[in-house]
């Protein structure tokens, strides 16, 4: 039987592909789609919503059935309620919503012990081969190296910086014996702004339809090495934490990362 799916802030850029990719796949049975309380579209088909036809699933407030597996791109104020929602009907839950708090961060890791959770700041496989390799490089340059991290997306964007940079950002501090976020510097400004050895430069730009660039300089007298991802669609965010979902609904409980997910 194909796991039975809800998704949570199913009427944003997001949630729209996961309903219209979850669908194309055929590996899920979408039995639910929310989104908060208010929203215009509540009350509207999913499907229809997602550009793919109707589905039979209605966008609404809350999700009567029980699903199998929750993904949820939605707001930071949501997470606790999809959380509780995954604790009552014992379902596994894939998180890619950014800017959650230190609470809400503690909320899951203690749910995980009953459930089990995949929390990724990004879903995309070549993100997620970044994060693994940044701390890795920055080793290997050693401390006469500047780290800067650039990072772009669309106008609409709420979190500043992305989840995505303080995740390259704390995987380097790892790597490299930093303390996090202690040794980040966001933007400079000023007429002293001289660079600190052993800081890490963090900076967000935001325009226009940007979906996602994510760049770390490293940099000597004499030479740079820049490392970028770019995300051309939210179509590959989207596959992941749909590959992600198919397979933790076969874990058991805990607290899993998207390099967890790919290993297999």
């Amino acid at each position: 039987m194909r796991p039975k799916l809800l998704i949570c802030g199913a009427a944003g850029r997001m949630g729209r592909r996961i309903v219209a990719l979850a669908a194309e796949s055929k590996n899920f049975d979408i039995i639910g789609a929310t989104e908060q309380a208010g929203h215009p579209d509540l009350g509207r088909d999913a499907g229809l919503l997602a550009g793919i036809g109707e589905l039979g699933v209605k966008l609404d407030k809350t999700c009567e059935s029980k699903a199998d597996v929750v993904i949820d791109f939605s707001q930071p104020q949501a997470a606790e309620t999809t959380i509780e929602y995954c604790l009552t009907n014992k379902a596994a839950l894939v998180i890619g919503t950014t800017g959650l708090s230190d609470a809400q961060q503690a909320k899951l890791k203690d749910a995980s012990k009953s459930i089990p959770i995949l929390y990724a700041t990004n879903m995309s496989v070549g993100m997620n081969l970044l994060f693994g390799l940044v701390g890795k490089v920055a080793k290997m340059l050693g401390d006469n190296y500047d780290i800067e991290i650039v990072e772009q997306h669309h106008r609409h964007k709420k979190d500043s910086p992305s989840g995505s940079a303080l995740t390259l950002a704390e995987n380097i501090c790892k790597d490299t014996d930093k303390d996090f976020p202690a040794s980040l510097v966001h933007g400079r400004e000023g007429k002293d702004t001289i660079r600190q050895k052993g800081t890490i430069g963090m900076h967000a730009v935001r325009a226009g339809d940007i979906t996602g660039v994510h760049t770390i300089i490293y940099g000597t007298e004499g030479e740079s090495i820049e490392i970028t991802h770019r995300a051309s669609n939210r179509d590959t965010f989207v596959r992941g934490a749909l590959r992600a979902a198919k397979w933790l609904t076969k874990q058991n409980c805990g607290l899993y990362s998207m390099a967890d997910a790919l290993k297999s």
